[in-house]
This record gives structure tokens, C-alpha cells and sequence, in this order.
């Protein structure tokens, strides 16, 4: 399928990131209630998805973000760097030094072992980015003057303000105005919708981002909170997945956003916190694509596994224009990256295209 991409020639970046990094914090093995240190890693929704394009697939990527001017700020930056990722979009905001005016945000995750599944706890309010307006970035200069080919943003960042729902919305305007490509995982937080107008107002935003999205990513909760389709008869653990279900639903949405030229999913069963089936749908055209299936696959980290999902789909669809292909580089990517710990995947391009074409795990010498 032809994805309609601006020549890279014509561009500075292939993909750049609108959203928030927040600072991880892990207690590695132990709990964050117990823990007496921590490794400190980098991550974020829409942020993950374009460090794996940068790190993992080789190509030119930035992010659009904000940090608050102090140490933790130029720590995150540090991280960004040494992931590749373009650094010269950060908007850096002047704080006071107990973080009033704005602040980093910070995001303790912990991973779950067994019947103990993953917990999160995040501290962001009043972060940097959930306080910029509009008129904070140069959209026009951006997607203008540098030339963007994939813009990657979603669901969390529009939630975490009203002041980021509007960012968003100008920002897709204006790089489809330009000719960029827009993917968007929907990615619904009720807790994170609820300060803002709860699932009300997260339908409104989101219908809104519809209308201009190329790519939408999400599950059918998200799609059934955030832009009111509703999936008939799947079971709820995907023991029987109801493809003709997913399809017309999906093909109800395309009729009401003729713009979506690819929607996709991840398909996660949970055994237990570090097994799960792991999988991934992707429609394009009318035609439903399913990616090989990684049943009982063992994780060390799930956080993430989704946005590496999202990048290696993005890959795919930017490289081959092959749905099918895309869904698979998509669903090996994420399985590969829950095998890591952080947010941020540790593959190469290789492993992903091995582990595709179904390759072992015997030791490499």
C-alpha cells in the first residue's frame, strides 16, 4: 500500500515523537515499596516508539517535548542522546527550585514476577510538557521549513492536560497540512482523563485527532472509550479471537474516519506476570492481517511492549508498505523488547527480522 511518505530527501527527520519522558525510576528485582535503590531509565508513551526507530531500525528521529531547566532535566536529555534520538525540538522551561512553576515528571515501575503482576506509580503533574500551549513550538517550522516524514504521538500526552490536548490537535493539523504521516495510539487512561473531563472529554479530543490520523493504534477498550465503536462477542481473555468481530468494527470506524489507511492492535493473553501469548492485528484496506503468534512468551519487563509494537509497525509500513510485513515487525519488536528491562527496546534491526523468520533461541559464538 503506497503510505504516501514526503521523499527523505525533502525531510531532516523520517519520524519525531510528541509527548512526554518522563524519568524511571526501577527497583530492579524488588518492590518499589521496599526498595532501597533504583536504576534510573528513561521513558514515555509516544517517546518509546521513536527511540526503537532511531536505535533499533536506523532511522532519523526527534522528540517533541519539554523538560523543566535543572539537573533531572539535563539527565533526561543525557538518556535521550545516548538513544540517538534528536534532542534539539526540547522546549526548556525556567522553574524555581521546588518545581511550582513546572516540574520533570517521574514514573516508579516495578515488573511483576509470577502471579505478582507489574505496578506503576507516576508522579507528573505540572510537569514541563502538560504546560505548553501551541504557540510553545514552531509546528509551521518544524513540519515546513525541516520537513518530518512520521509523526508519532497519542492518547497519554493528550490526557495529561487541557493545555496537551490542544498541542496535539495543532500539532497533527499542521504536520498534515505539511504531508507528514500521523500514527496515534489511543492508549485510554481513565485515571489520567478523569482531572480533565473523564471519558467525555477523552472522546471529544480524540474524535477530534481522528479525523486527521493516518495510522490509529489501540484495543478495542480504547477504541470503545475513546471513539465509541464497540466490538460484538470476542471473548474477553482472546481464547477465541473474533476476527470478523475486530473487522467490522474496524470497518464501522474506517467509514466514520475514511482517513485511517491502517489500524492495528496488540493481542496479549496474561498467564502470569512473566508469560503471556503474544500476538498482533493489523487492517488495512478491508483485509485483516495476523502477525505469527509468540505463545508463552516469557517476559522480564512488560512496560514498553506496546510502544515497541507501534515502532516496529511504523517501521514496516515505512520501509515495505506491506501491512502484513508491518504487523510482523511490529509483534517480533515488542516481544523482543519485553525480554529487556527498561521501557526503551535493546534489539537491532536483525534480531527482529530473525526472530520473524523464526529463529531460536540457541546461545550466538
Amino acid at each position: 500500500m503506497d503510505m504516501n511518505l514526503r521523499p527523505a530527501n525533502e525531510c531532516k527527520f523520517d519520524a519525531v515523537s510528541l509527548g512526554e519522558i518522563m524519568l524511571r525510576l526501577d527497583p530492579g528485582e524488588g518492590r518499589i515499596r521496599t526498595a532501597r535503590s533504583f536504576r534510573a531509565w528513561e521513558g514515555g508513551g509516544e517517546y518509546n516508539v521513536i527511540r526503537g526507530l532511531r536505535k533499533c531500525f536506523g532511522l532519523r528521529t526527534a522528540v517533541i517535548t519539554a523538560f523543566a531547566e535543572n539537573e533531572v532535566g539535563y539527565l533526561m536529555e543525557d538518556f535521550i542522546m545516548q538513544g540517538g534520538v534528536d534532542t534539539s525540538l526540547i522546549k526548556w522551561m525556567k522553574t524555581d527550585g521546588i518545581g511550582r512553576i513546572c516540574r520533570n515528571g517521574l514514573n516508579f515501575t516495578e515488573r511483576g514476577f509470577g502471579i505478582r503482576g507489574a505496578v506503576g506509580c507516576s508522579d507528573r503533574a505540572n510537569t514541563a510538557i502538560s504546560k505548553c500551549r501551541p504557540e510553545d513550538f514552531d509546528f509551521d517550522y518544524i513540519f515546513g521549513t525541516l520537513g518530518v516524514r512520521w509523526l508519532h504521538t497519542g492518547g497519554i500526552y493528550a490526557a495529561l492536560s487541557e493545555e496537551a490536548s490542544e498541542t496535539a490537535i495543532a500539532a497533527i493539523k499542521t504536520a498534515k497540512k505539511y504531508g507528514t504521516v500521523v500514527s496515534y495510539d489511543l492508549n485510554y487512561r481513565p485515571s489520567m482523563w478523569s482531572a480533565i473531563g473523564g471519558q467525555k472529554k477523552a472522546q471529544e479530543v480524540n474524535r477530534e485527532i481522528a479525523r486527521y490520523v493516518d495510522v490509529m493504534i489501540g484495543n478495542e477498550e480504547d477504541f470503545t472509550a475513546c471513539l465509541g465503536f464497540q466490538i460484538e462477542g470476542n471473548d474477553a481473555n482472546l481464547k477465541e479471537l473474533n476476527i470478523e468481530g475486530y473487522k467490522k468494527m474496524i470497518n464501522e470506524a474506517a467509514k466514520t474516519y475514511p482517513n485511517f489507511k491502517v489500524v492495528a492492535t496488540t493481542l496479549r493473553t496474561v498467564k502470569t506476570a512473566t508469560v503471556n501469548d503474544w500476538k498482533a492485528l493489523c487492517w488495512a484496506d478491508g483485509e485483516i492481517y495476523l502477525s505469527k503468534a509468540y505463545d508463552g512468551l516469557e517476559i522480564m519487563d512488560r512496560v514498553g511492549g506496546g510502544d515497541s509494537f507501534a515502532s516496529g509497525l511504523v517501521y514496516g509500513l515505512i520501509s515495505t508498505g506491506d501491512p502484513e510485513k508491518a504487523v510482523n515487525y511490529g509483534a517480533a519488536h515488542g516481544a523482543l523488547a519485553m525480554t529487556t528491562p527498561g521501557d526503551t527496546s535493546m534489539a537491532h534491526k536483525n534480531e527482529v527480522e530473525a526472530i520473524m523468520g523464526g529463529a531460536g533461541a540457541r546461545v550466538k559464538r
